[in-house]
């Protein structure tokens, strides 16, 4: 039993050294709602082009690789 309690507090701690040393700045507090939320990139970094398999419709595809597995 005490195995136990001994490996729970030295994961714990590994896991808070870990989350220390990324910054600490972890939000933990939930799903946000309203203006405080950042979903897009800032205003000050460039948005980037879309890859272009994401630019094919999905109908074309699904017909494509139903196609292929024919």
């Amino acid at each position: 039993m005490w195995k136990l309690v001994l490996g729970f507090i030295v994961f714990a701690a590994l896991a808070l050294f870990i989350l220390a040393k990324s910054g600490g700045d972890i939000d933990m507090s939930g799903e946000k709602h309203g203006g405080d939320v950042g979903h897009g990139p800032a205003a000050s970094e460039p948005a980037t082009a879309a890859p272009a398999a994401a630019s094919v419709p999905a109908v074309a595809a699904s017909a494509a690789a139903s196609a292929a597995s024919n």
